[in-house]
Protein backbone atom coordinates (compact mmCIF):
# COMPACT_ATOMS: atom_id res chain seq x y z
CA UNK A 1 0.00 0.00 0.00
CA UNK A 2 1.42 3.22 -0.52
CA UNK A 3 2.80 5.39 1.62
CA UNK A 4 -0.04 8.00 2.80
CA UNK A 5 -0.10 11.98 3.78
CA UNK A 6 0.41 11.90 7.58
CA UNK A 7 -1.88 14.65 9.19
CA UNK A 8 -0.60 16.90 12.21
CA UNK A 9 -1.69 15.15 15.09
CA UNK A 10 0.26 11.87 13.64
CA UNK A 11 3.09 13.94 13.41
CA UNK A 12 2.49 15.16 17.10
CA UNK A 13 2.01 12.19 18.42
CA UNK A 14 5.23 10.41 16.27
CA UNK A 15 7.39 13.59 18.01
CA UNK A 16 5.81 13.11 21.72
CA UNK A 17 6.89 9.15 21.18
CA UNK A 18 10.24 10.43 20.32
CA UNK A 19 10.79 12.60 23.38
CA UNK A 20 9.28 10.18 25.58
CA UNK A 21 11.91 8.32 24.82
CA UNK A 22 14.48 10.97 25.83
CA UNK A 23 14.92 10.52 29.52
CA UNK A 24 15.11 13.49 30.93
CA UNK A 25 16.47 14.57 34.96
CA UNK A 26 14.29 15.84 37.74
CA UNK A 27 15.43 19.71 36.47
CA UNK A 28 13.60 18.30 32.71
CA UNK A 29 17.23 18.59 30.86
CA UNK A 30 17.85 15.38 28.87
CA UNK A 31 19.85 13.05 30.54
CA UNK A 32 22.21 12.50 27.61
CA UNK A 33 22.96 16.27 28.26
CA UNK A 34 23.82 15.59 31.68
CA UNK A 35 24.97 11.48 31.60
CA UNK A 36 26.82 11.63 28.27
CA UNK A 37 24.60 10.26 25.82
CA UNK A 38 22.51 7.57 27.84
CA UNK A 39 24.80 6.41 30.83
CA UNK A 40 22.18 4.08 32.40
CA UNK A 41 20.42 5.69 35.43
CA UNK A 42 22.36 2.67 37.62
CA UNK A 43 25.48 4.22 36.87
CA UNK A 44 24.75 7.53 37.49
CA UNK A 45 23.78 6.63 40.66
CA UNK A 46 26.75 4.80 41.89
CA UNK A 47 28.84 7.72 39.72
CA UNK A 48 27.38 10.21 42.31
CA UNK A 49 27.82 8.51 44.69
CA UNK A 50 31.37 8.21 44.15
CA UNK A 51 31.50 12.40 43.36
CA UNK A 52 29.67 13.30 46.22
CA UNK A 53 27.28 15.11 44.33
CA UNK A 54 25.55 15.51 40.70
CA UNK A 55 27.85 14.22 38.03
CA UNK A 56 29.46 16.56 36.19
CA UNK A 57 28.42 16.40 32.11
CA UNK A 58 31.67 16.67 31.06
CA UNK A 59 32.91 13.90 32.64
CA UNK A 60 30.14 12.02 32.20
CA UNK A 61 30.73 12.16 28.50
CA UNK A 62 34.59 11.38 29.24
CA UNK A 63 33.24 8.45 30.91
CA UNK A 64 30.95 7.13 28.53
CA UNK A 65 33.53 7.35 25.72
CA UNK A 66 36.16 5.28 27.99
CA UNK A 67 33.35 2.39 28.13
CA UNK A 68 32.18 3.26 31.62
CA UNK A 69 28.67 2.04 30.25
CA UNK A 70 29.89 -1.62 29.28
CA UNK A 71 30.80 -1.72 32.95
CA UNK A 72 28.15 -3.99 35.30
CA UNK A 73 26.58 -1.76 37.35
CA UNK A 74 26.71 -4.16 40.67
CA UNK A 75 30.31 -4.57 39.79
CA UNK A 76 30.73 -0.69 39.69
CA UNK A 77 28.96 -0.23 42.96
CA UNK A 78 31.32 -2.76 44.44
CA UNK A 79 34.42 -1.19 43.37
CA UNK A 80 32.78 2.40 44.49
CA UNK A 81 31.96 1.00 48.14
CA UNK A 82 35.58 -0.93 48.29
CA UNK A 83 37.01 2.86 46.96
CA UNK A 84 35.40 4.72 49.61
CA UNK A 85 36.48 1.86 51.97
CA UNK A 86 39.83 2.53 50.96
CA UNK A 87 40.10 6.40 51.23
CA UNK A 88 38.25 6.59 54.98
CA UNK A 89 41.31 7.76 56.56
CA UNK A 90 42.48 10.59 58.45
CA UNK A 91 44.83 12.95 56.03
CA UNK A 92 47.45 12.35 58.46
CA UNK A 93 47.63 8.93 58.26
CA UNK A 94 50.72 7.35 56.44
CA UNK A 95 48.70 4.22 55.77
CA UNK A 96 45.04 2.72 56.70
CA UNK A 97 45.83 0.91 59.27
CA UNK A 98 41.94 0.30 59.70
CA UNK A 99 41.89 -1.12 55.99
CA UNK A 100 45.00 -3.46 56.94
CA UNK A 101 43.52 -4.63 59.91
CA UNK A 102 40.21 -5.59 57.67
CA UNK A 103 42.40 -7.24 55.02
CA UNK A 104 44.55 -8.96 57.34
CA UNK A 105 40.86 -10.69 58.98
CA UNK A 106 39.78 -11.07 55.53
CA UNK A 107 42.70 -12.94 54.37
CA UNK A 108 43.09 -15.71 57.93
CA UNK A 109 39.19 -16.04 57.60
CA UNK A 110 39.50 -17.50 53.93
CA UNK A 111 42.28 -19.26 55.05
CA UNK A 112 40.32 -20.95 57.78
CA UNK A 113 39.89 -19.43 61.37
CA UNK A 114 37.66 -20.55 64.86
CA UNK A 115 36.91 -19.63 68.02
CA UNK A 116 39.14 -20.57 70.57
CA UNK A 117 37.25 -22.69 72.93
CA UNK A 118 37.36 -23.19 76.81
CA UNK A 119 39.36 -26.26 76.50
CA UNK A 120 41.97 -25.19 74.45
CA UNK A 121 42.61 -22.30 76.84
CA UNK A 122 42.63 -24.86 79.70
CA UNK A 123 45.13 -26.64 77.56
CA UNK A 124 47.13 -23.40 77.19
CA UNK A 125 47.25 -22.28 81.08
CA UNK A 126 48.76 -25.89 82.16
CA UNK A 127 51.30 -25.90 79.97
CA UNK A 128 52.43 -22.15 80.33
CA UNK A 129 52.18 -22.82 84.29
CA UNK A 130 54.44 -25.81 84.21
CA UNK A 131 56.79 -24.00 81.58
CA UNK A 132 57.07 -21.23 83.90
CA UNK A 133 58.26 -23.64 86.29
CA UNK A 134 60.93 -24.72 84.42
CA UNK A 135 61.89 -21.98 83.59
CA UNK A 136 62.82 -20.70 86.45
CA UNK A 137 65.09 -23.53 87.23
CA UNK A 138 67.81 -22.57 84.08
CA UNK A 139 67.27 -18.35 84.71
CA UNK A 140 67.10 -15.60 86.64
CA UNK A 141 65.11 -13.33 84.67
CA UNK A 142 61.45 -13.40 86.71
CA UNK A 143 58.20 -14.08 84.72
CA UNK A 144 56.13 -10.51 84.41
CA UNK A 145 52.86 -13.11 85.26
CA UNK A 146 51.45 -16.09 83.90
CA UNK A 147 48.68 -14.98 82.28
CA UNK A 148 47.76 -16.70 79.07
CA UNK A 149 45.90 -16.25 75.85
CA UNK A 150 45.11 -19.05 73.61
CA UNK A 151 43.86 -16.61 70.57
CA UNK A 152 42.61 -17.66 67.13
CA UNK A 153 44.53 -16.06 64.12
CA UNK A 154 41.84 -13.37 63.68
CA UNK A 155 42.53 -12.24 67.50
CA UNK A 156 46.48 -12.59 66.94
CA UNK A 157 46.03 -10.04 64.30
CA UNK A 158 44.22 -7.75 66.59
CA UNK A 159 46.42 -7.97 69.60
CA UNK A 160 49.72 -7.16 66.49
CA UNK A 161 48.52 -4.63 64.50
CA UNK A 162 49.18 -1.46 65.90
CA UNK A 163 52.95 -2.58 66.70
CA UNK A 164 53.02 -3.85 62.77
CA UNK A 165 51.38 -0.24 62.10
CA UNK A 166 54.63 1.24 64.28
CA UNK A 167 57.27 -0.67 62.50
CA UNK A 168 56.13 -0.34 58.85
CA UNK A 169 55.13 3.50 59.04
CA UNK A 170 58.57 4.91 57.53
CA UNK A 171 57.80 2.65 54.58
CA UNK A 172 54.51 3.85 53.75
CA UNK A 173 55.45 7.56 53.98
CA UNK A 174 58.66 7.18 51.60
CA UNK A 175 55.95 4.89 49.61
CA UNK A 176 53.67 8.07 49.58
CA UNK A 177 56.26 10.25 48.51
CA UNK A 178 57.39 8.27 45.49
CA UNK A 179 54.17 7.33 44.13
CA UNK A 180 53.09 11.22 44.53
CA UNK A 181 56.53 11.96 42.60
CA UNK A 182 56.06 9.33 40.11
CA UNK A 183 52.38 10.43 39.52
CA UNK A 184 53.46 13.95 39.26
CA UNK A 185 55.94 13.45 36.60
CA UNK A 186 53.69 11.95 34.22
CA UNK A 187 50.90 14.81 34.81
CA UNK A 188 53.31 17.63 34.18
CA UNK A 189 55.19 15.88 31.18
CA UNK A 190 51.10 15.41 29.67
CA UNK A 191 49.73 18.06 27.64
CA UNK A 192 46.08 18.18 27.23
CA UNK A 193 45.82 16.30 23.94
CA UNK A 194 47.77 13.15 26.05
CA UNK A 195 44.54 12.62 27.73
CA UNK A 196 40.69 11.59 26.53
CA UNK A 197 38.86 14.09 24.80
CA UNK A 198 36.49 15.52 26.94
CA UNK A 199 38.22 14.58 30.42
CA UNK A 200 39.47 18.25 31.05
CA UNK A 201 38.12 21.32 29.67
CA UNK A 202 39.33 22.84 26.92
CA UNK A 203 43.18 24.69 27.81
CA UNK A 204 42.92 23.03 30.96
CA UNK A 205 46.94 22.08 31.97
CA UNK A 206 46.63 18.67 33.46
CA UNK A 207 49.51 20.03 35.81
CA UNK A 208 47.06 21.95 37.30
CA UNK A 209 44.86 19.18 38.34
CA UNK A 210 47.48 18.11 40.83
CA UNK A 211 47.13 20.63 44.01
CA UNK A 212 43.04 18.89 43.96
CA UNK A 213 44.63 15.57 43.16
CA UNK A 214 47.14 15.15 45.90
CA UNK A 215 44.92 14.20 48.67
CA UNK A 216 43.21 11.69 47.02
CA UNK A 217 46.52 10.24 45.83
CA UNK A 218 47.86 10.50 49.10
CA UNK A 219 44.66 8.20 50.18
CA UNK A 220 45.58 5.69 47.37
CA UNK A 221 48.82 5.27 48.40
CA UNK A 222 48.10 4.48 52.13
CA UNK A 223 45.24 2.16 50.83
CA UNK A 224 47.59 0.21 48.94
CA UNK A 225 50.45 -0.10 51.31
CA UNK A 226 47.97 -1.24 53.56
CA UNK A 227 46.12 -3.83 51.40
CA UNK A 228 50.29 -4.84 51.42
CA UNK A 229 50.28 -5.08 55.19
CA UNK A 230 47.00 -6.83 55.80
CA UNK A 231 47.93 -9.21 53.45
CA UNK A 232 51.32 -9.92 54.49
CA UNK A 233 50.14 -10.25 58.69
CA UNK A 234 47.36 -12.45 57.49
CA UNK A 235 49.66 -14.54 55.60
CA UNK A 236 51.86 -14.28 59.06
CA UNK A 237 48.83 -14.79 61.00
CA UNK A 238 48.38 -18.56 59.67
CA UNK A 239 52.00 -19.57 60.58
CA UNK A 240 52.84 -18.08 63.56
CA UNK A 241 52.43 -20.13 66.55
CA UNK A 242 52.63 -17.49 69.42
CA UNK A 243 52.40 -13.93 70.21
CA UNK A 244 56.32 -13.04 69.67
CA UNK A 245 57.58 -15.60 67.55
CA UNK A 246 58.87 -13.48 64.88
CA UNK A 247 61.50 -12.29 67.59
CA UNK A 248 59.88 -8.52 67.82
CA UNK A 249 57.81 -7.34 70.70
CA UNK A 250 54.67 -7.39 69.30
CA UNK A 251 52.21 -7.91 72.07
CA UNK A 252 51.39 -4.90 74.26
CA UNK A 253 51.05 -6.87 77.65
CA UNK A 254 53.49 -9.20 79.15
CA UNK A 255 51.47 -11.94 78.39
CA UNK A 256 52.24 -15.81 77.08
CA UNK A 257 50.36 -15.92 74.10
CA UNK A 258 49.47 -19.44 71.51
CA UNK A 259 47.61 -19.92 68.67
CA UNK A 260 46.16 -23.46 69.32
CA UNK A 261 45.19 -23.88 65.38
CA UNK A 262 48.78 -23.47 64.29
CA UNK A 263 50.46 -25.03 67.64
CA UNK A 264 48.39 -28.32 65.61
CA UNK A 265 49.77 -27.35 62.25
CA UNK A 266 53.04 -27.55 63.10
CA UNK A 267 52.96 -30.04 65.13
CA UNK A 268 51.52 -32.45 62.06
CA UNK A 269 54.40 -34.80 60.74
CA UNK A 270 56.68 -34.65 63.73
CA UNK A 271 55.96 -37.96 64.97
CA UNK A 272 56.07 -36.07 68.47
CA UNK A 273 52.90 -36.22 71.16
CA UNK A 274 50.63 -32.81 70.76
CA UNK A 275 50.94 -31.74 74.67
CA UNK A 276 54.87 -32.26 74.17
CA UNK A 277 54.75 -29.80 71.15
CA UNK A 278 52.71 -27.24 73.33
CA UNK A 279 54.94 -26.76 76.32
CA UNK A 280 57.78 -26.58 74.47
CA UNK A 281 56.44 -23.95 72.36
CA UNK A 282 55.20 -22.55 75.70
CA UNK A 283 58.37 -22.56 77.10
CA UNK A 284 59.71 -20.69 74.30
CA UNK A 285 57.40 -17.92 74.00
CA UNK A 286 57.33 -17.64 77.95
CA UNK A 287 60.99 -17.17 77.90
CA UNK A 288 60.47 -14.58 74.84
CA UNK A 289 58.28 -12.61 77.22
CA UNK A 290 60.47 -12.67 80.27
CA UNK A 291 63.41 -11.31 78.27
CA UNK A 292 61.46 -8.60 76.79
CA UNK A 293 60.34 -7.62 80.05
CA UNK A 294 63.74 -8.20 82.01
CA UNK A 295 65.74 -6.40 79.49
CA UNK A 296 64.11 -3.25 78.79
CA UNK A 297 66.32 -2.15 76.34
CA UNK A 298 66.23 -5.09 73.82
CA UNK A 299 62.23 -4.30 72.22
CA UNK A 300 62.90 -0.47 71.82
CA UNK A 301 66.24 -1.41 70.07
CA UNK A 302 64.43 -3.94 67.96
CA UNK A 303 61.63 -1.91 66.84
CA UNK A 304 64.72 1.03 66.06
CA UNK A 305 66.54 -1.12 63.80
CA UNK A 306 63.32 -1.74 61.87
CA UNK A 307 62.28 1.57 61.63
CA UNK A 308 65.50 2.61 60.50
CA UNK A 309 66.20 0.23 58.10
CA UNK A 310 62.69 1.22 56.56
CA UNK A 311 63.28 4.68 57.05
CA UNK A 312 65.97 5.12 54.83
CA UNK A 313 64.34 2.41 52.17
CA UNK A 314 65.25 3.60 48.74
CA UNK A 315 62.26 3.62 46.27
CA UNK A 316 62.99 3.98 42.16
CA UNK A 317 60.36 6.43 41.42
CA UNK A 318 61.70 5.20 37.53
CA UNK A 319 60.94 2.09 38.06
CA UNK A 320 57.13 3.05 39.30
CA UNK A 321 56.43 5.67 36.36
CA UNK A 322 57.21 2.59 34.51
CA UNK A 323 54.79 0.85 36.11
CA UNK A 324 51.80 3.14 35.85
CA UNK A 325 52.29 3.29 32.42
CA UNK A 326 52.48 -0.74 31.84
CA UNK A 327 49.11 -1.27 33.09
CA UNK A 328 45.28 -0.16 32.81
CA UNK A 329 44.94 2.52 35.40
CA UNK A 330 41.04 1.47 35.79
CA UNK A 331 42.22 -1.84 37.26
CA UNK A 332 42.58 -1.41 40.59
CA UNK A 333 43.76 -4.94 40.73
CA UNK A 334 46.49 -4.81 38.15
CA UNK A 335 47.66 -1.27 39.30
CA UNK A 336 48.20 -2.51 43.06
CA UNK A 337 50.01 -5.58 42.13
CA UNK A 338 52.21 -3.71 39.76
CA UNK A 339 53.06 -1.24 41.86
CA UNK A 340 54.01 -3.71 44.84
CA UNK A 341 56.31 -5.47 42.51
CA UNK A 342 58.15 -2.24 42.31
CA UNK A 343 58.27 -0.90 45.91
CA UNK A 344 59.07 -3.61 47.73
CA UNK A 345 62.13 -5.09 46.48
CA UNK A 346 64.74 -2.16 47.09
CA UNK A 347 68.54 -2.66 46.30
CA UNK A 348 69.57 -1.96 49.93
CA UNK A 349 71.87 1.36 50.45
CA UNK A 350 74.67 1.75 53.46
CA UNK A 351 72.52 3.03 56.05
CA UNK A 352 69.97 0.30 55.60
CA UNK A 353 72.72 -2.61 55.41
CA UNK A 354 73.91 -0.82 58.41
CA UNK A 355 70.46 -1.42 60.26
CA UNK A 356 69.59 -4.55 58.88
CA UNK A 357 73.17 -5.96 60.07
CA UNK A 358 71.99 -4.55 63.57
CA UNK A 359 68.52 -6.13 63.23
CA UNK A 360 69.58 -9.18 62.73
CA UNK A 361 72.28 -9.31 65.23
CA UNK A 362 70.00 -8.13 67.86
CA UNK A 363 67.20 -11.03 66.19
CA UNK A 364 69.77 -13.46 66.26
CA UNK A 365 70.90 -12.76 70.14
CA UNK A 366 67.14 -12.92 71.13
CA UNK A 367 66.61 -16.16 69.40
CA UNK A 368 69.87 -17.73 69.93
CA UNK A 369 69.37 -17.30 73.83
CA UNK A 370 65.95 -18.68 73.74
CA UNK A 371 67.20 -21.52 72.04
CA UNK A 372 69.73 -22.30 74.96
CA UNK A 373 67.46 -21.61 78.05
CA UNK A 374 64.33 -23.52 76.04
CA UNK A 375 67.11 -26.73 76.00
CA UNK A 376 68.33 -25.99 79.08
CA UNK A 377 64.48 -26.22 80.79
CA UNK A 378 63.09 -29.16 78.60
CA UNK A 379 65.87 -31.43 77.92
CA UNK A 380 65.02 -33.26 81.52
CA UNK A 381 61.62 -33.23 81.40
CA UNK A 382 60.49 -33.80 77.68
CA UNK A 383 61.79 -37.49 75.80
CA UNK A 384 61.10 -35.46 72.07
CA UNK A 385 63.12 -31.85 72.82
CA UNK A 386 65.89 -32.73 70.45
CA UNK A 387 63.73 -33.18 67.90
CA UNK A 388 61.60 -30.11 68.68
CA UNK A 389 64.74 -27.68 69.01
CA UNK A 390 65.63 -29.10 65.52
CA UNK A 391 61.67 -28.92 63.85
CA UNK A 392 62.28 -25.06 65.07
CA UNK A 393 65.35 -24.51 63.70
CA UNK A 394 64.33 -26.38 60.41
CA UNK A 395 61.50 -23.88 60.03
CA UNK A 396 63.46 -20.96 59.89
CA UNK A 397 66.25 -22.30 57.97
CA UNK A 398 63.24 -22.56 55.35
CA UNK A 399 61.80 -19.46 55.57
CA UNK A 400 59.98 -18.96 58.62
CA UNK A 401 57.49 -16.41 59.53
CA UNK A 402 59.39 -13.76 60.30
CA UNK A 403 61.50 -13.64 57.01
CA UNK A 404 58.27 -14.14 54.95
CA UNK A 405 57.05 -11.01 57.15
CA UNK A 406 59.82 -8.95 57.06
CA UNK A 407 60.73 -9.66 53.03
CA UNK A 408 57.18 -8.58 52.26
CA UNK A 409 56.75 -5.32 54.31
CA UNK A 410 60.13 -4.06 54.13
CA UNK A 411 62.25 -6.29 51.90
CA UNK A 412 64.34 -7.55 55.08
CA UNK A 413 65.65 -11.50 54.91
CA UNK A 414 66.84 -12.85 57.84
CA UNK A 415 69.86 -15.16 57.87
CA UNK A 416 69.35 -18.31 59.60
CA UNK A 417 73.11 -18.53 60.47
CA UNK A 418 73.22 -15.93 62.83
CA UNK A 419 70.53 -17.49 65.29
CA UNK A 420 72.78 -20.86 65.14
CA UNK A 421 75.85 -18.53 65.88
CA UNK A 422 74.19 -16.31 68.54
CA UNK A 423 73.11 -20.01 70.15
CA UNK A 424 76.67 -21.37 70.00
CA UNK A 425 78.03 -17.59 72.40
CA UNK A 426 75.21 -18.07 74.72
CA UNK A 427 76.07 -21.72 75.15
CA UNK A 428 79.48 -21.03 75.50
CA UNK A 429 79.00 -17.62 77.83
CA UNK A 430 76.88 -20.21 79.86
CA UNK A 431 79.95 -23.06 80.12
CA UNK A 432 82.46 -21.05 81.10
CA UNK A 433 80.39 -18.05 83.55
CA UNK A 434 77.44 -20.19 84.67
CA UNK A 435 73.84 -19.06 83.66
CA UNK A 436 73.81 -16.12 85.62
CA UNK A 437 76.90 -14.96 83.75
CA UNK A 438 75.16 -16.01 80.71
CA UNK A 439 72.02 -13.72 81.52
CA UNK A 440 74.50 -10.86 82.41
CA UNK A 441 75.32 -10.68 79.22
CA UNK A 442 71.94 -8.76 78.17
CA UNK A 443 72.72 -5.85 81.62
CA UNK A 444 73.44 -3.43 79.05
CA UNK A 445 73.39 -2.61 75.19
CA UNK A 446 76.79 -1.56 74.97
CA UNK A 447 78.40 -4.22 76.76
CA UNK A 448 75.95 -6.67 75.03
CA UNK A 449 77.54 -9.04 72.33
CA UNK A 450 77.94 -7.68 68.56
CA UNK A 451 78.14 -8.67 65.42
CA UNK A 452 81.31 -8.95 65.44
CA UNK A 453 80.85 -11.20 68.55
CA UNK A 454 79.19 -13.73 66.36
CA UNK A 455 81.92 -14.19 64.36
CA UNK A 456 83.80 -14.90 67.23
CA UNK A 457 82.04 -16.15 70.06
CA UNK A 458 84.78 -17.66 71.96
CA UNK A 459 86.52 -14.17 71.91
CA UNK A 460 83.88 -13.00 73.59
CA UNK A 461 83.30 -15.53 76.58
CA UNK A 462 87.03 -15.00 77.29
CA UNK A 463 86.96 -10.97 77.23
CA UNK A 464 83.59 -10.84 79.38
CA UNK A 465 83.95 -11.19 82.96
CA UNK A 466 87.39 -9.77 82.91
CA UNK A 467 89.06 -6.54 84.57
CA UNK A 468 88.53 -4.39 81.31
CA UNK A 469 85.23 -5.42 81.17
CA UNK A 470 84.12 -4.58 84.81
CA UNK A 471 86.13 -1.56 83.92
CA UNK A 472 83.71 -0.78 81.41
CA UNK A 473 81.07 -1.34 83.93
CA UNK A 474 82.30 1.33 86.41
CA UNK A 475 82.47 3.74 83.74
CA UNK A 476 79.01 2.92 82.92
CA UNK A 477 77.66 3.62 86.59
CA UNK A 478 79.93 6.39 86.87
CA UNK A 479 77.92 7.91 83.50
CA UNK A 480 74.61 6.88 84.89
CA UNK A 481 74.82 8.25 87.87
CA UNK A 482 75.38 11.51 86.72
CA UNK A 483 72.43 11.54 84.41
CA UNK A 484 73.29 10.35 80.82
CA UNK A 485 72.22 6.75 79.68
CA UNK A 486 75.07 5.90 76.91
CA UNK A 487 73.54 3.65 74.37
CA UNK A 488 69.95 4.86 74.12
CA UNK A 489 70.90 6.17 70.73
CA UNK A 490 69.37 4.37 67.86
CA UNK A 491 73.13 2.60 67.26
CA UNK A 492 74.57 2.43 69.90
CA UNK A 493 78.87 2.53 71.10
CA UNK A 494 79.61 -0.45 69.02
CA UNK A 495 78.00 1.57 65.57
CA UNK A 496 74.87 -1.19 65.07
Amino acid sequence: MPDLPRDHDDQSDDQSDDQSDDPRDESGRPSDDALGDALSPEIAEVLARLTGGEVDPDLAKALKDMGIDQVDPAMLQMMVGQMQSMFASTDTDAFNLTLATDTARKTVSEAGDAVVGEAAQRQLDQAVQVAELWLDEVTAFEAPGISTHAWSRAEWVEATMATWGTLVEPVAEGVGRAVGDAMRTQLQQLGESGLPEGLLPAGMDPAAMLGQMEPMLAKMSGAMFGLQVGQAVGALATETVSGTEVGLPLVADRSVALLPANVEAFAEGLGVDLDQVRIYLAVREAARVRLFSEVPWIGPQLVAAVRDYARDISIDTDRIESALQSVDASDATALQSALQDQLFRPDPSPAQRAALARLETYLALVEGWVDVVADRATREHLPQSAALGEAVRRRRATGGPAEKAFAGLVGLELRPRRLRDAANLWAALEAKHGPDGRDAGWGHPDVAPTGADLDDPLGYVERFGTSESADLDAALDQLLREGETPGDDETGADGR
